[in-house]
Order: structure tokens, then sequence, then C-alpha cells
């Protein structure tokens, strides 16, 4: 990559501008430092003054799980050089780590299509504005797409020379990183494991005659360096809480927290856009839920519909989920799965899936989330519809590039990667447009393959 940098340095240069400033527009005009944020803001200040990774509370700080360590150290580290939540100067820093995705993206797209094919992948990352809106945020997302684009660079690398044991534990540490800032990031692990495994017993061409202890080196390195990182986390919270948590709990609660599951099985029943997730799925506990807000697709009679609006009615009181409440939740939850059980295993989940995909990535911006309502201010109307569009172009191209593309085999990796996310993400009922960011590099991926040179001419060229 550094000499496809020098060779056409003026090119990644202005690119590499406009990506700074498009992010540092970002930076300044949506800053995004959201609840969540304050959340990790919250455990990074109090692991520095009181050196306990926990939450304040009345007049203490309470110790938690319900985040993994790897933002709140980095806020922690921004706290310190800049001074108590300054998350801007963290929004700055993230700009230059998404910069650095840019051109990790650019190093896959030349390992698995071609130089050309980088090129196009580098400007098409550093113009993306999801991953520049991101890098606005004061979340998880910016280091968790780099982190796992560094993985996946880094196993491509290993899979041309898989005796370099050095590239395989540099893959598994970026792992276990992307695994400390989101529980999530294990996925990335059962992707490339499953493919050197795949490795093992298929033997692709460019692997026969390998000795099976080379390969069966490379899974051990990538899983131990992976999963050591979690060892003082979890020692922690076996030590703090006596409680054997690798990760986070799967609702992000405290150990003494009421997980409201019946609530949760009803939403899953039905829900299938963001929109829901900030009207309903958010709401709960603690705010009044407007029945006027549920899709019709979450009724299947008049009777259902009466038996939900009482039973919302009844939450309004109280604005928390009950024991009581939470069993009636569940049996109209499973009184709907009887009713249609493709609906709630097939149906809804693909319907999730293509929302986190391509609905317009506008959860940053101030556009309305009720996007086919075109019901808002005309410059928010129209930033939603350019939005939505340009999405669609990017998912568009990567599509395209993948019937059209010609890719090295270890490409295979890369999909594999988005097909398991993309089929995990089915099994949440809420569905989050930033859930499929870090698949979105593959995407890009996909797209600039779009940009070889014809075949046509390559034969000529050859000639």
């Amino acid at each position: 990559m550094r000499e496809l940098v020098r060779q056409h340095f003026r090119f990644f240069l202005a690119a590499a501008l406009a990506a700074i400033v498009l992010r540092v527009f970002f930076v300044l005009h949506f800053p995004a430092v959201v609840s969540d944020s304050l959340v990790y803001g919250d455990i990074a200040k109090n692991w520095l003054q009181h050196g306990i990774f926990g939450i304040s509370g009345i007049g203490d700080v309470t110790p938690t799980y319900i985040r993994l360590p790897g933002y709140p150290a980095f806020l922690a580290l921004i706290f310190t050089i800049f001074g108590m939540e300054h998350y801007r100067a963290a929004l700055m820093v993230q700009i230059f780590v998404d910069i650095g995705t840019c051109f990790l993206i650019a190093d896959i797209a030349r390992r698995v299509v071609s130089t050309r094919a980088a090129k196009a992948a580098f400007l098409l990352a550093a113009l993306c504005p999801f991953l520049a809106s991101y890098a606005a945020a004061a979340l998880t997302e910016t280091w968790e797409i780099f982190f796992t684009v560094l993985a996946l660079d880094l196993a491509l690398a290993g899979l041309t020379n898989i005796r370099l044991s050095r590239r395989w534990l540099g893959c598994g540490l970026a792992i276990g990183a992307a695994i400390l800032l989101r529980p999530d990031g294990g996925l990335l692990l059962a992707a490339i494991e499953f493919y050197l495994l795949i490795v093992l017993i298929v033997r692709p061409r460019q692997f026969v005659g390998l000795p099976s202890s080379t390969i069966i080196n490379a899974v051990v390195i990538v899983a131990v360096a992976a999963l050591a990182p979690l060892i003082p986390w979890t020692a922690r919270n076996l030590s703090t809480f006596h409680e054997f948590q690798p990760l986070t709990p799967r609702y992000a609660n405290e150990a003494d927290d009421p997980v409201p599951t019946g609530f949760n099985r009803w939403v899953k029943t039905w829900m299938a856009d963001y929109a829901s997730v900030e009207e309903i799925y958010w709401a709960v506990p603690g705010s009044p839920v407007d029945v006027d807000n549920l899709p019709t697709r979450a009724f299947d009679s008049d009777d259902q519909r009466d038996q939900t609006e009482q039973l919302l009615g009844d939450y309004n009181k109280v604005v928390q989920v009950t024991p009581d409440l939470d069993v009636r939740f569940a049996a109209l939850a499973a009184q709907r799965i009887h009713q249609s059980r493709w609906r709630y295993y097939v149906w809804l989940p693909g319907l999730r899936v293509a929302d986190m995909w391509l609905r317009p990535r506008t959860e940053t911006l101030p556009c309305n989330t009720r996007w086919w309502e075109f019901d808002e201010q005309p410059k928010w109307l129209v930033v939603g519809i350019a939005v939505g569009l340009l999405n669609l172009l990017y998912v568009g191209a990567g599509l395209l590039g993948l019937v059209r593309g010609r890719f090295a085999a270890s490409f295979t990796l890369l999909l594999m990667f988005a097909i398991l996310r993309s089929v995990f993400l089915a099994t949440l009922e809420n569905p989050e447009p930033r859930y499929t960011m870090e698949c979105y590099p593959v995407a890009i991926v996909l797209a600039a393959a779009l940009f070889q040179k014809p075949r046509a001419k390559i034969l000529q060229k050859s000639h």
C-alpha cells in the first residue's frame, strides 16, 4: 500500500484532505454526544478520579459491567490530555482514526481486487458521509470499524503467507480490541476462524501441500490473541460481581436490574423499522407510549388491538414494565407467534436486516426518522432523500460489483463476515442502522470492483 500511495501521492493527498474536511464539517455542525456517550464518559471520569470502573450515583460510585472497557479507556486518555469531558477532542482524534480506516479499506481492495480498485475504494471511503458522521459521534462505531477492517486486512495478508505468525498475532489483537469495544466484535473472530477451518478441510489450490499444523497454528494464534485481552476484564467481573461475565449482559443491564423479556419478545413480533426503536423500544421503561405509533402489523385482529391498547394503557399509568405487565406482554407475544411462526422467525428478521441496510442513514442528523411520511422542513426533507439515495447507491454498487467484479479467492472471507453479521443482526429486536456499519467497508470494496479495467482491455494489453 505504501508503494501505491507513493505512486499516486497527489491523488491520495487530495482525497485525504477532502475526507478530513468532510469529517470536520460533521464534528462542527452535527456532533453527536448522546446519552450513551455520557455513560461512557461517566465511566471514564470515575475510572480516572476514583479508580473505579463505575457509574456515578447519589454521593458514591457504583461498579458496573454494562459497558466494555475499550471506549471508556479511550475517553479516559482524552480526558487526561485535554481535560475532563472534552468530547470534541475525542471526535477530532476519531477523524484521523477514520482516515486510517480509509487506507485500510483501500489496502483490502488492493489485495482482493486490483490497485485501480484500491484507489476507487479509498475515494469511496473518504467521501462516505456515513463513516464521516460516526467519526463525529462519541460512540464506539469509528474505533469498532477501524479494528474490524484492520483485522480483516491482516487476515488477508496472513493468507498470502500463512506461515508468518506475526500477521495472525496482529489479526488476533485487532479482534481483541474490537471485542473490548463491543461484544459483537466476537463475530469477527467467528468469521475468520471459520474461514481458516474451511481452508484446513477443503484445501484451496494455493494451500495444497501446506502442512495442517501450519493452518492450525494460525487458528490458535488468532484465538489466543483475540481472547487474552478479555482475561483481566473477566477476572475483574468475577472478583467484583462474583459472576463469570467475559463480555457484557445481553441487554446491558446491571446484575440487579430486571429485564422485561416478555415486552422484548412482544416487540420482536412486529418491529421492523428504526422509527419504532426510537418511539417504542427506547421509551420503555420511563416514558409513556402512544399506541398510534404502532404499525398495523402489530395487530392481527380488532380484538388483539384492544388487548394491546389496554396493555399499553396500563403501562402508561406507571411507565414501568412490572412483573405482571411483563407476563401479559409475553402472553400476547406467544399468541402472535402461534398465529404466524413464519412472520416471527423469517419475515420480520429479514425486514429488520433490510431496514438496517437500506433506510436513509440519518440517525445522527436532525431528520425525521419517519422518512416515508415526507413531513418535515424542506431542508431536512431534501437531506433525508439525498442521504437515502446515496446509501442505495453505495449498497447497489456493492451488489453490482459482487456480480460483475473479479476477486481473489480470499475475498470469500469478507463476504462470509458480512453475511454472518447480517444473520446475527436478524436475531435482534431493535433494527439500528449503525449495526451494519462494520459491514460497510465490505460494500465499499465490492463497489470499487466496478472500477476494474474491462476484461477485454486487459486481454488486449496482455497480447
